[in-house]
């Protein structure tokens, strides 16, 4: 099968890196580090790319991987602490790793976009992780600007979400041409994944960010009540919204732009995994004027403005909508 090399790789790399930031949270080390544009970065983030970096480099070792983190801060003296903490939790999964490592494989993530490239969000809902919510390890091939593969591991995310007390940990995998699929990160047999194939939302649902700043909520509101969608939305951090709307837990998920920051351009790595587990799933991503997010032009989406993610069913509907409401 195509690409099998690059989804078996990326699969491994993705439940190593839940593995770890799981273990990070799980020991209550996960304090934040302030980069210099004010968002936060913890030890887990900085395992997690150096082990999905590591993996990477192994197998397809000519291959750009473009990830949000990189190690310059963890080079400073100052802080030494915790890149031994970074480095001892990455010898948990990768027995050889030593500091200098870590920081090479860290870095790694720091190539550029090109006819091949992986794109990394080591963990996407930084947030989220912090408060004990929802966050995703995402991982992502794009070839001549399309998503090849793509994986998300949401290790919070309850397996049955109308049972959210019950088993937590999910893995959405997807390849370009066969489908998408998801499964305990526990273990056990991939299912396949559909989106609600409806256009009756009165029992239907829709997802957006917990942030405000990554959202207009009043904007999105109304467009989901101006499509029919009656119910409160779900809020929940990363990709894993993504995982919802594929798997048929909910009908849309909508990213507009804060009105604190209308010319804001997002990051290719929050949206290049659940892009492609979305339409792989029978669903539609597009801007919200109805272009395909373009995943060619570096490592934001320049030519892209907001994020219109949906069953297909109803997306042009909610375009419509979203221009009576501009």
């Amino acid at each position: 099968m195509p690409y099998e090399r690059e989804k078996e790789v990326a699969i491994e790399a993705a439940l190593r890196a839940a593995t770890l930031c799981q273990k990070v949270r799980n020991e209550q080390v996960a304090q934040a580090i302030e980069k210099s544009d004010k968002s936060p970065v913890t030890v887990a983030d900085f395992g997690s790319q150096a082990v999905i970096c590591q993996a990477l480099a192994s197998a397809f070792p000519d291959d750009p991987i473009v990830g949000e983190e990189d190690a310059a801060q963890l080079r400073d003296p100052a802080m030494a602490t915790k890149l031994m903490q970074v480095t001892s939790y990455v010898q948990a999964v990768v027995s050889d790793a030593t500091p200098e490592a870590v920081l090479s494989w860290i870095d790694r993530g720091n190539g550029q976009t090109g006819t091949r490239y992986w794109t990394l969000d080591p963990i996407d809902g930084t947030k989220g992780f912090l408060r004990q919510d929802q966050y995703a390890v995402a991982l992502a091939l794009v070839e001549e600007g399309e998503v090849k593969v793509g994986v998300l591991a949401c290790p919070a995310l309850p397996v049955d979400m109308n049972q959210p007390e019950g088993e937590r940990g999910v893995l959405f995998v997807a390849v370009r041409g066969q489908g998408a699929v998801m499964m305990p990160i526990s273990g056990g047999e991939p299912q396949p994944i559909k989106v609600v194939d409806a256009s009756d939302l009165t029992n239907l649902r829709f997802v957006e960010s917990v942030e405000s700043g990554h959202g207009d909520h009043s904007r999105q509101d109304a467009v989901a009540k101006a499509v029919g969608i009656t119910a409160d939305s779900l809020r929940m951090d990363s990709q894993a919204k993504y995982g919802a709307v594929a798997s048929g837990q909910a009908v849309l998920y909508l990213r507009l732009p804060s009105p604190k920051s209308p010319d804001y351009r997002e990051k290719i790595w929050d949206h290049a995994a659940g892009t492609i587990v979305i339409e792989e799933a029978g669903g539609r991503v597009t801007d919200m004027y109805g272009q395909p997010l373009n995943f060619s032009l570096g490592a934001k989406l320049v030519d892209n403005q907001g994020v219109i993610v949906s069953n297909g069913v109803i997306h042009e509907t909610v375009l419509a909508a979203l221009r009576e409401t501009a």
